[in-house]
């Protein structure tokens, strides 16, 4: 991917110096799209439309804290309205912005067509750290927040329905669906407001760990293809692969939890806000969550060695890197030093466009972000299903299915005059629940795009590398939705 000129305009430049390295997430995702859009042939205002974030609002909303009041600032961007409703997390971090919502919200519009999920993109964020807060006051927050949303109509089942992101939860979510609720007491379909809530609250079984699970199915798929995997020396199969970890929260815990146990990948290196964990035999997973989860970081963790750092994991000897913190993490400063061969996106932006154009050139392969941390929207998009038509996946069919296995497996068994051992017979039996039907479609999901993506990489041989033909996948995607309605004949 060809890097994009900086210029200095001081007098006092001296030629020897580098000029600054771009680290806005905005105009990353920009150039990447303007790549992209150079290999698709549409209209250019239409083109220009896809491009832009077509609505932001900006709130500024009094809260009382302790005895007095404090200002809080927030956001929403819509960025793409080709498909409704708008689809996107709210993001708590003192650092959000209203430039890096928008950033966000385009992904969001391009990962959706790009995982074929029909939701427009959209994001949310408030300017509040949200260890310095109480429960209580977070509750006010986020309550006040979805009202001022609400009174401008940018969230709703039909409208804009927000999800997590950095810094909110399932508890948060519960409080966005209540406050909507209130507001709107005769709406039957008020829980598909927001999704990413608890299971008792309308959430779908398997979207806490839909982004790490959707992460670790990419990888899969692309483990799976013999070319793919030779163009960077390895083999085929995750196993016994050294993945290195930076972020250990919901998303990068889960990639490493199911990569350990289903996939029998090593896990060598784990970076955290405190530092990293080393062990080329392997990290335990399961313990070292615990550890965390008890002390708050990974200092001291007898599992590995720890550096001070939390940046190391990003530098550490490994086959596949899996950055799922924030993004700019790999840039000038450290992009030389990464040994991966493969590096999976599970955070958005994690690469500088200069770190990605050098990496991209001395033949690593990049798994991007739009597409591949796709997973929690695609089991959102299951989860406004199910609170839409009001019936949890599987009920219905889940006993038939067990009833029908159960008459083949003795017709079966009458037929060679042989019984199924007791351990096969429970799996070959058992129906599918909603964890099972939720993972199974993330799993076509995932597969289905990355070979769309891969079909396009393969075919238009001036597309360099499967950022730019996953950016082009989406702009064909939402460009024939515009065409399709009219708006440009």
């Amino acid at each position: 991917m060809a890097t994009k000129k900086s210029r200095n305009t001081s007098a006092s430049k001296s030629r020897s110096k580098k000029p600054a390295e771009n680290l806005s997430l905005l105009a990353n995702v920009n150039a990447q799209f303007d790549q992209a859009a150079q290999h698709i042939k549409l209209p250019q205002g239409l083109v220009d439309q896809i491009k832009v974030c077509n609505n932001v609002y900006f709130i500024q909303f009094p809260v009382k804290i302790g005895k007095g009041y404090r200002f809080f600032y927030g956001w929403r961007a819509e960025h793409s309205h080709h498909k409704k409703p708008l689809k996107g997390g709210i993001r708590y971090s003192s650092k959000v912005s209203q430039e890096e919502v928008m950033a966000l919200a385009a992904l969001m519009t391009y990962k959706c067509a790009i995982v074929n999920v029909p939701f427009g993109g959209s994001k949310g964020g408030v300017c509040v750290r949200p260890r310095d807060m109480k429960v209580e006051e977070l509750e006010r927050i986020t309550r006040r927040y979805t009202a001022e949303l609400i009174s401008k109509q940018f969230i709703g089942p039909g409208i804009n329905v927000p999800a997590p992101d950095y810094g909110t939860g399932e508890r948060e979510m519960a409080w966005i669906a209540d406050t909507y609720d209130r507001f709107n007491p005769a709406g039957v379909d008020n829980m598909a407001c927001v999704t990413g809530k608890p299971v008792a609250q309308g959430g779908i079984r398997g979207r806490a760990a839909a982004t790490g699970r959707g992460v670790v199915y990419g990888l899969r798929e692309m483990f799976r293809h013999k070319r793919d995997v030779q163009d960077v020396g390895l083999s085929c199969g995750l196993g016994g692969k050294r993945i290195s970890i930076q972020g250990f929260g919901n998303v990068g815990y889960h990639a490493a939890r199911i990569l350990q146990l289903e996939d029998d990948a090593k896990i060598v290196s784990v970076g955290e806000w405190d530092g990293t964990v080393h062990n080329p035999d392997g990290i335990d997973v399961a313990a070292l969550f615990a550890y965390r989860k008890r002390h708050g970081g990974v200092q001291g963790f007898p599992g590995g060695t720890v550096s001070d750092n939390g940046k190391d994991c990003l530098e550490a000897a490994c086959d596949v890197l899996i950055p799922a913190a924030l993004e700019n993490q790999v840039a000038r400063a450290n992009m030389k030093k990464v040994k991966a061969r493969v590096i999976a996106e599970a955070a958005n932006g994690p690469l500088t466009e200069e770190a990605d154009a050098y990496l991209s050139g001395k033949g690593v392969k990049i798994i991007p972000d739009v597409y591949l941390n796709a997973g929690g929207v695609t089991v959102s998009y299951f989860e406004w299903n199910k609170n839409l038509s009001h019936m949890r996946p599987g009920r219905l069919q889940k006993r038939l299915d067990e009833a029908k296995a159960e008459a083949f497996l003795a017709a079966t068994e009458a037929l060679v005059g042989k019984k199924v051992p007791d351990n096969v017979r429970r799996i070959l039996l058992r129906g599918a629940d909603e964890e099972d039907l939720v993972n199974s479609g993330l799993e076509e999901t995932m597969i289905t795009a990355y070979n769309e993506i891969r079909d396009i990489f393969n075919r238009k041989k001036a597309i360099a590398d499967l950022r730019t033909a996953a950016y082009a996948l989406a702009i064909e995607k939402v460009g024939q939705s515009y065409l399709d309605m009219g708006i440009f004949p």
